[in-house]
């Protein structure tokens, strides 16, 4: 019976085999030319899918060597500046300030910068709204300047002369800081090799929408896990531009705030890094941010991130790759600066799926298991793992909850690649575009007015775009059921969903801003009518 059943299941395995290399062999050269670019790009999207493993090791290896305290205090406090740069940020000003006024520190030792570039009425209101806490004994300055040159890093840079502080802390408008955010992070500095203390995000509007629940998910991967896997292993990671607080003389060292990046605080880390100074990342320190809560807002501060970390790897990969650093430090610089790259990758196997689908139709099963299954763990097993991993760090008891937003987590990424890929075609050809502002609108978890809202940004042709991938897809979905090829549809809808998600949230909600903002107008125009009445 044994022998029996061993020859049966050699001639099963024989027979899979045979089917499978009679499929290659029966291939003809166009469809190498299709196979071994498809396979090719998959492998390199794999590569970062590996990646995340790697960040999920290093958290967990690296998790006991995070800093809760400094090794000592100052006995005497050193100034501080808190600079806050603005634009065109009417909404969250008043709230921005009036964290600042709590933050506690002694008097005399704290100044607050307001630097603000707004073009509308923000600027007026903001002034006014700075000397009331002049005359109420706040130590603020404010800076207007009448162009945005350098957009952020030209005015963080603008108020470093007038800048009193031997440490400087940046927030931005959309977040609100912590009372205690100073106590907590400034004895850090004892030490005068560090040069930045980094804090961890949270968000006041988490549970707003879908999209910002989606959002909350990515960025705690980011600095849960990543950033906790580079601090804890003695890898570079990077200053996020707001809720963290540097030294002067390192911003001065390293060369100064420097505007040929979009993302100029991650150019200004490696820079410091590479001249020694040391980053510490405080992830128990949490700073409320505010999400956006519309979909092109959100891709817009994407790309914009794609295209100033893609800049950055094309400023400063020769510099790392140049230095006397391990090996290790310079392969995890690689991974940080370049996978963005991802996204134009993606855009190129979309293309190629479906004649893929149709050329290996007629292969062998055994491919699936030696080929796919290896590509679809690196890529998509990595992806859950490294965000639901991080939520559970986050919240031992709730992040079950969060298992539910994995379809849509996945689909956010995929409503990313038409416009973070056009974001990295610009930064490798050097095209030069301004800095694109994510709206900021006051928000919590509530409900707001958007027809108040006046901060929208145009979409154009984007959302036309992903609709028609996303019929693309579903055309593939079609073509799959007519075959038989049952298994490709669920990763097929994911793509599906993610490109019609993205375009018809889009196209809606501009909708609804054109039709809130006619029916403002005409209750406007109906005012006068009645005082004439």
């Amino acid at each position: 019976m044994l022998t029996g059943s061993s020859s049966t299941t050699e001639k099963l395995i024989d027979a899979l085999f045979d089917d499978t290399f009679a499929g290659v062999h029966s291939l003809a050269a166009f469809d190498y030319l299709i196979l071994i670019p498809y396979f090719v790009m998959l492998a390199v999207l794999s590569f970062y899918g590996c990646h995340r493993f790697a960040m999920i090791s290093g958290y967990f290896k690296g998790k006991k060597n995070m800093p809760k305290e400094p090794s000592r205090n100052f006995s005497e406090l050193p100034k501080v500046t808190i600079q806050l740069p603005l634009f065109n940020e009417r909404y969250v000003v008043e709230r921005l300030l009036e964290s600042a006024s709590k933050v506690r520190y002694p008097e005399g030792l704290l100044q607050i910068q307001i630097l603000d570039d707004s073009t509308d009425d923000t600027a007026p209101f903001t002034e006014a709204l700075v000397a009331t806490y002049v005359e109420r004994g706040f130590n603020m300055e404010y800076r207007h300047r009448k162009n945005r040159k350098g957009y952020k890093a030209g005015a963080l840079q603008a108020g470093i002369p007038t800048a009193t502080g031997e440490l400087i802390a940046i927030f931005d408008a959309d977040f609100v800081i912590p009372e205690d955010f100073l106590e907590k992070t400034v004895h850090h500095f004892t030490d005068e090799k560090v040069g930045v203390v980094q804090t961890r995000w949270t968000y006041l509007n988490r549970h707003f929408n879908l999209l910002t629940e989606v959002q909350t998910m990515l960025l705690d991967g980011h600095f849960i896990l990543e950033h906790g896997a580079r601090a804890g292993n003695g890898l570079f990671f990077n200053f996020n531009g707001t809720a963290g607080i540097m030294r002067k003389a390192m911003i001065e060292d390293a060369g100064g705030w420097q505007h040929d990046t979009l993302t100029e605080d991650s150019d200004l880390s490696y820079r410091a890094q590479l001249k020694g100074w040391r980053f510490v990342y405080l992830p128990h320190v949490e700073c409320p941010s505010e999400l956006p809560v519309e979909t092109y807002s959100f891709q817009v501060q994407q790309s914009r991130w794609a295209k100033g970390l893609t800049q950055c790897a094309k400023k400063l990969l020769r510099m790392i790759l140049d230095t006397k650093l391990p090996w290790r430090v310079k392969l995890e610089a690689i991974c940080h600066l370049t996978p963005n790259i991802s996204y134009p990758l993606m855009i190129l196997v979309s293309a190629l799926m479906l004649p893929v689908m149709i050329v290996r139709f007629y292969m062998g099963p055994l491919e699936m298991l030696l080929i796919d299954f290896p590509l679809i763990i690196a890529n998509f097993v990595s992806l859950t793992a490294f965000y639901l991993i991080a939520q559970r760090e986050i919240d031992p008891v709730g992040w079950k909850r969060t298992i539910w937003f994995m379809p849509a987590l996945m689909a956010a990424g995929v409503a990313l690649t038409i416009s973070n890929t056009k974001a990295v075609i610009e930064a490798l050809m050097g095209v030069e575009t301004s800095f694109a502002r994510t709206a900021k609108y006051n928000l919590s978890d509530k409900k707001v007015k958007l027809e108040q809202v006046e901060y929208r940004r145009k979409s154009g042709w984007l959302p036309f775009a992903e609709i028609a991938m996303g019929t693309v897809f579903a055309a593939m979905v079609y073509y799959c059921v007519e075959s038989l090829n049952l298994l490709s549809i669920p990763f097929l809808m994911i793509f599906v969903s993610g490109y019609y998600w993205a375009g018809f949230t889009t196209l809606w909600q501009e909708y609804q801003g054109l039709m809130q903002f006619k029916a403002a107008k005409a209750a406007l125009e109906a005012v006068p009518q009645q005082t004439n009445h």
